[in-house]
């Protein structure tokens, strides 16, 4: 005879465990239904280009901060040379009146001049020395020699403690723009890995293609420099394309925008700053119309620089991933200015 058991009942720990997954399994449906569409290719491109622009903005201010800690060392390091100057001087005069109280001791008792001298601050002596008749000419101007020494020591102390406080002030800021920098190009990186690697090598292709096709079959026209300066300048950037940007490059090897553009003015003999902020301050700005080859153009509220190549192509740094290259100025950014710099 056939058994007839009744179906055992699921424990509650079962029904809960069963419970608990079928909820997260819709909980993760729900996530998976909801979640952000994955960028394409194009839109990876246009939001690593903006996090490649912020960095370069960073690039900047690092390396004008960079200058500013180089330029603040050098004058400390004068300051500190001249105040130890200083102060030998002020030794050998405080020297000098103390042979003078030492003879008028031998000779029957230190001038109430001297005196009050070595025992009160020089700042206020020749107001209380005023009132004394017996100073005399001598005693009166090695006297006025210690009083100028000394303020004048205290002045440049106070002076190198300031830049000694800026210099401090200007480390902290380059740190926090290195960190920055680094965040901006690490979230680049991070949205370029969510490309596929056969994306990552096509677009790595594309640009390694627009160099080159940048510095193959550029028509540049027949414009002509506005100066000899600015020649040399764009012929000497010339020879550098095709080497690498990085951020901070001055050449030979590698450069940034404003590091290629300051080193090919050096090429042509021209000293011009290192970052964007400063080199708009190297001469007269100038319209889209008035440019010539060799002007510099600015881009983007003065972010990022390069020279003009004639025919609207600027040669120039792009950004990392880049070589130097000429590039249409419609698709560099948003133009500012050109200036011609005066040699």
């Amino acid at each position: 005879m056939a058994s007839h058991r009744r179906p055992k009942k699921p424990s509650r720990t079962r029904v809960t465990v069963l419970t608990a997954t079928a909820t997260a399994a819709v909980a993760l449906s729900a996530q998976a239904a909801n979640a952000a569409p994955k960028p394409t290719k194009a839109e990876v491109k246009e939001q690593v280009d903006k996090y490649y622009a912020e960095a370069e903005r960073a690039t900047n201010q690092y390396d004008g901060a960079k200058e500013k800690q180089e330029k603040l060392e050098k004058e400390i390091s004068l300051l500190q040379d001249k105040v130890a100057r200083e102060q030998d001087e002020l030794n050998e005069l405080r020297t000098g009146l103390g042979a003078m109280a030492s003879e008028q001791y031998r000779s029957g008792g230190i001038d109430p001049s001297v005196q009050l001298f070595l025992s009160a601050d020089p700042d206020d002596y020749l107001d209380k020395a005023s009132t004394l008749d017996s100073l005399s000419e001598q005693q009166l101007e090695s006297l006025k020699k210690v009083q100028a020494k000394q303020r004048e020591l205290a002045q440049e102390r106070a002076e190198a403690a300031e830049k000694l406080k800026d210099l401090a002030e200007t480390r902290t800021e380059l740190g926090k723009k290195k960190t920055e920098i680094q965040g901006k190009l690490s979230k680049a990186q991070k949205l370029l890995n969510t490309l596929t690697a056969a994306e990552r090598r096509q677009m790595a292709e594309d640009d390694e293609r627009a160099s080159r096709s940048a510095t193959t079959r550029v028509e540049l026209g027949k414009e002509v420099a506005a100066s000899g300066l600015g020649a040399a300048a764009l012929n000497a950037a010339a020879t550098q394309i095709g080497k690498p940007y990085f951020r901070g490059g001055t050449g030979p090897n590698s450069y940034d925008c404003s590091g290629l553009t300051q080193w090919a003015y050096a090429q042509a003999g021209a000293h011009i700053s290192r970052v964007t902020y400063t080199q708009v301050n190297e001469g007269p700005h100038l319209g889209m119309s008035q440019l010539a080859p060799g002007d510099l153009v600015f881009f983007n509220n003065t972010e990022h620089v390069g020279l003009y190549a004639g025919n609207g192509q600027v040669l120039h740094a792009p950004y990392p991933g880049t070589s130097v290259r000429y590039e249409s100025m419609s698709t560099i950014g948003s133009f500012q200015f050109g200036v011609r710099v005066n040699g």
